[in-house]
This record gives structure tokens, sequence and C-alpha cells, in this order.
């Protein structure tokens, strides 16, 4: 796995890109400081789409069920095995890391009918 600190300038087109290609994915939110300890936040559920606004300076994740936002993001990371991303890290300019794991549903060949 490797880790790929994206640059400021590119954090509205880089989540609209991984919204599209994770869209539905099933989504993990845990938010890890010193002052919480780490905390779920969602556990596994579809990921309807991550935003950054620039204007008010905070990333959106939305999940089924939740919209967890982050103020004053001050750093974006992404984990990657090979071209699939695993993970997304957020990191606040007060300390805390969101960290958001992605992984996409399993596609089982259809069931053999069984014929008498």
């Amino acid at each position: 796995m490797s880790d790929e600190v994206i640059d400021k300038g590119q954090w509205e087109f880089f989540c609209d890109r991984l919204s599209l290609q994770l869209e539905g994915a099933q989504t993990e939110i845990e938010v890890a400081s010193l002052n919480i300890g780490d905390q779920i936040q969602a556990e596994w559920v579809p990921l309807l789409g991550v935003t950054y606004d620039p204007k008010d300076d905070i990333v959106e994740i939305a999940v089924e069920g939740l919209d967890h936002i982050v103020r004053e993001p001050a750093a974006l990371i992404v984990q990657r095995e090979g071209a699939v991303v695993e993970s997304l890290a957020v990191e606040s300019a007060s300390g805390e890391r969101h960290i958001v794991r992605f992984r996409q549903p399993l596609s089982l060949p259809a069931p053999e009918t069984v014929r008498p």
C-alpha cells in the first residue's frame, strides 16, 4: 500500500473524482484524537459522496444517514492498493484525524440453476 498526500489545490477535483468512483461503496468513518480517543462515526454504510468546499474550508463525507464534516482540514492523505483507493485520511487543523475506509461489495456469480 502507498500513501499519497493530495495537494490542497487539487482537493476539490480529487473529492469529486473519488465520489464518482466510489459512490455506493461500503464506508466506515473513524475519528481519532488525543481528546476523544478513537470513535467510529459510521460503520460500513453506503457512500453518497465526498466534497471539499474551499469557500467554507470544509470536507464533507456524506454516507447513508450521516453528513460528516471536517472543518479547517490541513491535509488529505489517500491510501491505495494499486489503483484501488482503500482509505482517505483527513487531518484537521485542531489535530483530529478522520479516517474514511472504503470497500466495494463483492460481485458473486449468479447461482447455477439446478434442473430436475
